[in-house]
């Protein structure tokens, strides 16, 4: 009978031990949403050129274009690019902003002036993404190109794949 208890209770140890991994593995899971997010310092790209945008979305009355050269993936986990919006009367607005997956939020960080320098944006807060009206680029972005659920869809260059129509194999 004794036996048969130091057996068991040596089960009992040797599981608990096996899962000790997983415990810690949850533990660290909680306190990497416990750490507060920051955002890496903001460097601006060179303006935008003709040659390197790319057509993603077309509004009733704009056309959307990201700049290729643009495009980062920056160590906060945030996406950052240059937009093109394009008016279907031939005027350009020009931004570089940057987009969360983990919070469905867009940032606005600078407009783009004419003669190819920027003015950085006096608001300087994440915005939820909305998917009502004409603008719905920010939620393309999102949805089709750059996230999967909460997490980035890859690194820049498989995020430019996808804005080019490539589809990514994963085997």
């Amino acid at each position: 009978m004794l036996n048969k208890k130091l057996r068991y209770l040596s089960h009992l140890a040797i599981i608990g031990l096996a899962l000790l991994p997983v415990s810690q593995a949850f533990a660290a899971d909680e306190e990497e949403e416990d750490k507060e997010w920051r955002e890496v310092a903001l460097q601006l790209p060179e303006a935008p050129k003709a040659e390197n945008l790319l057509n993603f979305y077309k509004s009733p009355s704009q056309s959307f274009a990201i700049d290729t050269k643009s495009l980062t993936v920056a160590a906060d986990g945030t996406i950052r690019y240059s937009l093109v919006a394009t008016s279907s009367g031939g005027a350009k607005n020009i931004s570089y902003e940057g987009l969360r997956c983990q919070t469905y939020e867009v940032k606005l960080y600078a407009f783009g002036r004419p003669d190819g320098t920027w003015s950085r944006s006096r608001r300087n807060q994440w915005d939820t993404i909305t998917n009502t009206g004409a603008n719905k680029q920010h939620a393309t972005l999102f949805s089709e190109y750059f996230c999967e659920g909460k997490t980035i869809a890859g690194k820049a260059s498989v995020l430019l794949d996808k804005l080019r129509g490539k589809r990514t194999s994963y085997y």
